[in-house]
């Protein structure tokens, strides 16, 4: 058996990774991952130091999904210090949030179509994106590390102005995404390179946890979080889900809630007009712990701490969704032909490697035990 290595540096990877493809001739058999190149140790960071600096160091665990991370963060902590916000804080935070869903399933489908060969699309995606990045400055003031949540609701309120450009911006990008999301679905050599690759079934999505699209793809619709959530139950939403659990069906499930996201948005903007009042409350912080979880953009994201009185971080963990994804990645290798089909079913598990790599081990090579830095 031959090992073909990928990375760590590659075009088709976001991050660098080093991915060993075992085949025996054009056939894969298996692979192999190597992480450690973007390790940031983000929880370790945020021990010691004020919730207020925590959730700008959660907003750098990701350069693409870094909002949801805020949001998680003070929600956890609202949650755990029964902080009650605002009624316009929570439609502000689903209007900001579906936007930066819509602009990272964007991106994991212009990365998808490079792999299979469809600059065409993957162009057209990514000039779509910039509508939406355009929206996310327009009302956080930022594109990537906006800034927006603090504990007890967000930073800024929206003006009329503001309001009827998203609503304006939102009917254009609506009319781009049918006609893209209509090409890529009847697309006969996208098809090609895409239906019955990477397949995942169900039985094995069980093995893996697999979570997000990736899950929603091979049938399990309640594995997305909007559903458990208080602030999305007041909207008409249900989740996109398909059964046939590969590459295509992931990225159609990711394209179908790209169109739910705005339905979302509009409807978000319709009750928030109907709000008064302000945008944050005052956030009293006392000594306890707790956990809370949100649906990402990649899946479900969770976030447990424990703080002080007054609000110092005494621990953190973060689990991201890639985490249970890439463990799948080895079942869909089953169904993976050739080479360049095993590179397309990797980038469409949408992976994100600065969210995962933050598990610190350490091995005595002598004994060969295992430790983690809480051991210490």
């Amino acid at each position: 058996m031959n090992v073909i290595p990928i990375g760590p540096i590659h075009p088709i990877l976001k991050e660098p990774l080093r991915i060993k493809l075992l085949v025996e001739g054009e056939n894969v058999k298996g692979a192999e991952i190597d992480m450690g190149y973007v390790h940031r140790g983000i929880e370790r960071i945020m021990e010691g130091k004020s919730y207020m600096k925590g959730i700008h160091l959660s907003e750098r665990v990701c350069g693409i999904c870094s909002y949801i991370h805020t949001q998680t963060f003070a929600e956890c902590i609202e949650h755990m210090c029964n902080i009650d916000t605002p009624e316009k804080a929570g439609h502000l935070r689903v209007i900001t949030t579906e936007l930066e869903r819509i602009h990272s399933h964007l991106i994991a489908a212009a990365v998808y179509n490079l792999t299979i060969e469809h600059e065409t699309i993957a162009m057209w995606m990514l000039n779509a994106r910039e509508i939406v990045m355009n929206l996310l400055e327009l009302i956080t003031g930022n594109r990537v590390n906006m800034g927006y949540n603090v504990v007890g609701g967000v930073r800024l309120d929206l003006k009329k102005d503001i309001i009827d450009q998203v609503y304006k911006e939102l009917d254009l990008f609506e009319d781009d995404m049918n006609n893209i999301i209509e090409v890529f679905r009847s697309g006969p050599m996208i098809r090609l390179r895409s239906k019955d690759i990477g397949r995942l079934g169900y039985k094995e999505l069980m093995k893996t946890r697999a979570a997000g699209p990736v899950a929603r793809a091979s049938g399990i619709p309640e594995s997305d979080w909007r559903l458990r959530s208080d602030l999305y139950g007041q909207y008409n939403f249900k989740p996109c889900w398909r059964s046939e659990g590969d590459n295509f069906a992931r990225m159609m499930v990711r394209h179908e809630e790209i169109m739910v996201s705005i339905d979302l948005i509009r409807q978000a903007l319709d009750m928030y007009q109907k709000c008064s009042g302000p945008i944050r409350t005052k956030a009293i912080i006392h000594a306890t712990e707790g956990e809370y979880r949100n649906e990402a953009h990649r899946g479900e994201v969770y976030y447990k701490m424990a703080i002080t009185e007054g609000g110092l971080i005494k621990r953190i963990i973060i689990r991201t969704p890639t985490v249970m994804n890439l463990e799948a990645y080895k079942y869909m290798l089953k169904t993976c032909p050739t080479v360049p089909d095993a590179v397309a079913t990797y980038t469409s598990i949408d992976p994100c490697i600065s969210c995962t790599e933050r598990t610190i081990i350490l091995k005595d090579v002598i004994t060969g035990k295992s430790t983690n830095y809480k051991d210490f």
